[in-house]
């Protein structure tokens, strides 16, 4: 009996017209059925937002042969739940891949990213999840120096599974690839400032600028592993409990 193929979501958040869903649904061709539920323009930075104030569309599109995809004109996360409930018919897929992402999400982006929120929604589904991005915001970002890895990491998953409540965040440097390091989030954090302009009526508006400040030398962070040109694998859960602080708040004393 032939084995079946694998099913597979394609996600991103860049939008369903962006280079880097093309190089990941082409990878993922070689691995099983793909289908393709993006945004239909920009999501970047939404997070886990989702959308609960106004209708949501999906609809099939045409743009690469002989790949089912669907627009969505929601978030990065609606498109993994109207995907689930609708597409999928509540047939959960083998995998869920997101990206390739135009810039890194790597250390404190985790939380700001439209492409791993995507991923941790499927993860919530109990499906095995991954996201992938690439250190180039370029439109015309070359991507070809990644390619091996996402199949190679895509196939381990399918192979060996995922943790429950788990999923994979993956970075990509740019130049020259040394291999794969499994790695922890490192303590960094933007520190912003906003540039205040002033608008054709002379009202201040402003845009959001900034810089990535690393609180953290060590070596088994994903900031290291892709400063010295080696791919960042960490893995994510989406249980925000610190469950290293629970010991200390049951000492306290409410008094009530």
């Amino acid at each position: 009996m032939t084995k079946q193929k694998p099913t597979i979501l394609v996600v991103n958040d860049d939008g369903i017209t962006a280079p880097g869903i093309k190089v990941l649904l082409e990878e993922m061709q070689q691995i099983g059925k793909v289908i393709v539920v993006a945004p239909d323009s920009p999501q970047s930075g939404m997070g886990h937002a989702i959308t609960i104030g106004k209708p949501l569309r999906i609809d099939p599109v045409t743009i690469y042969p002989e790949v089912e995809m669907y627009k969505c004109s929601g978030t990065p996360v609606d498109c993994v739940k109207l995907a689930v409930n609708k597409i999928f018919k509540g047939r959960k897929p083998d995998l869920c891949v997101s990206g390739i992402n135009h810039g890194l999400n790597n250390s404190i982006n985790v939380l700001y990213s439209g492409t791993m929120s995507a991923a941790v929604e499927g993860a919530i589904e109990s499906i095995p999840s991954i996201g992938f991005s690439y250190d180039d915001h370029t439109f015309d970002a070359n991507f070809d120096h990644c390619r091996p890895y996402v199949r190679e990491i895509a196939r381990q998953v399918l192979k060996n599974g995922i943790q429950a409540g788990t999923l994979l965040n993956v970075n990509f440097p740019q130049g020259q690839l040394k291999g794969a390091k499994i790695c922890r989030q490192a303590d960094a954090k933007w520190a912003e400032e906003f540039d205040e302009r002033l608008d054709p009526y002379n009202r201040p508006y402003y845009w959001l600028t900034g810089k990535f400040v690393l609180n953290d030398r060590g070596e088994d962070t994903d900031v290291w592993a892709l400063s010295h040109g080696f791919v960042s694998i960490v893995p994510v859960q989406f249980d925000m409990t610190a469950h290293h602080a629970i010991p200390q708040l049951n000492a306290w004393s409410f008094k009530l």
